[in-house]
């Protein structure tokens, strides 16, 4: 049975997955090219960014490297994006009561 944290959980991972992919077409690189950059395979980079999987530590360092940021920014980012969802979670609950 899933935990009540578990779904901020996934909201966070995906949250960072969507991070990654702004930064990557902030700098208007393919997923090959932020792959090679990263030292990571193309087919992994889709998933985070799908929030499929959950990045390691060693992961989330290879591509913060890669897009000239540090690892806590990256994070930071992935936390602000859901925060903005669950904001505009709330606010639509409120509309719809």
């Amino acid at each position: 049975m899933p935990e009540a944290g578990d779904s901020v959980s996934n909201a966070l991972v995906q949250s960072f997955g969507i991070g990654v992919r702004q930064l990557r077409e902030a700098q208007r690189w393919s997923q090959e090219r932020l792959a090679e950059n990263s030292n990571l395979n193309r087919s992994y980079i889709g998933e985070i960014e799908r929030g499929s999987v959950v990045a390691s530590l060693v992961t989330i360092e290879k591509l913060a490297s890669a897009l000239q940021l540090t690892p806590s920014a990256l994070v930071t980012r992935g936390e602000a994006i859901s925060q903005m969802n669950l904001v505009r979670g709330i606010k639509l609950m409120a509309i719809a009561c």
